[in-house]
């Protein structure tokens, strides 16, 4: 299963994905995720599956944030060569912040530099896409039924306000500081690796696989949700590798994981 969310005919679809000939295709629209919580919220149960459609390529499409999450819970330092560049001690315990839903940007979207910072950095990551209320999870469970899919997301980071402020609210939270997408799959197996990368301008400037995750997939989430009930369509970022940087007005950076296609986002500074 691979799919996306886009506009077609002015109207927000979900469109199932297929490759051929070696690129990604939108090959027929479908229901929206029917427990997506927050899509439902919003829009009500979607119809598009019944609109005429072509198959259209998935570069020509234009393509939103595949999610709608309730909440966006993030995890902090969990590639060890990333703890070691920023200087900071390997957690004994996974450590979680949010990022606020109104910061989503869609792919090829434009990354608005803050006024109040001097700094923003990249920082590429696999996130997990909720399938089902989940609440406590229990160790031995199967942790894949709860997990939709997979995406790419970028968690835009505002350095030098997180040294400033202390907790990280306002340094991952602006508006378009998590780029997410192009599609979500589950067509891919982290525990057996993937390996994750991050380019600005063409220039190779991360690479991890997800077997140096400190903590593992079951490990987050049964330790996220036995404190915060996870919704579908909830996004969970599982934490970057080393490379991070800072980034520049006219750049461009671009997330890539084998499967799941390039989340490319330009950046601008804020004209505010």
């Amino acid at each position: 299963m691979k799919y996306c969310r886009f506009l077609f005919e002015d109207k927000v679809h979900y469109g199932a994905v297929e490759d051929r000939d070696g690129e990604p295709w939108i090959v027929d629209l479908t229901r929206a995720p029917e427990d997506d919580l927050a899509f439902r919220l919003a829009h009500g149960r979607a119809t598009s599956w019944s609109f005429s459609f072509e198959p259209m390529p998935l570069s020509a499409a234009e393509l939103l944030a595949p999610v709608t999450p309730s909440k966006i819970v993030c995890v902090g330092r969990n590639y060890r060569d990333h703890v070691k560049e920023l200087g900071n001690e390997v957690p004994s315990e996974p450590l979680l912040f949010y990022k606020p839903p109104s910061s989503l940007l869609k792919p090829a979207g434009v990354v608005r530099m803050p006024a109040a910072s001097a700094r923003m950095d990249f920082e590429g990551e696999l996130a997990l896409v909720i399938g089902q209320r989940t609440h406590k999870l229990k160790a031995d469970a199967d942790w894949r039924e709860v997990v939709r899919g997979y995406t790419l997301a970028n968690d835009i980071t505002a350095r030098d306000l997180q040294k400033k402020d202390g907790q990280w609210t306002r340094a991952k939270g602006f508006d378009t500081f998590c780029p997410v997408g192009p599609v979500v799959s589950d067509e891919i197996d982290p525990q057996a690796g993937v390996t994750i990368e991050t380019r600005v301008n063409g220039e190779l400037r991360q690479s991890g696989s997800t077997l140096d995750f400190i903590f593992s997939i079951p490990a987050l989430l049964a330790y996220i949700s036995a404190a915060i009930t996870l919704e579908p369509g909830d996004l969970v970022l599982t934490g970057t590798p080393a490379g991070v940087g800072p980034l520049a007005a006219g750049d461009r950076v671009e997330v890539t994981i084998p499967g799941l296609g390039v989340l490319a986002n330009t950046v601008e500074a804020d004209a505010d």
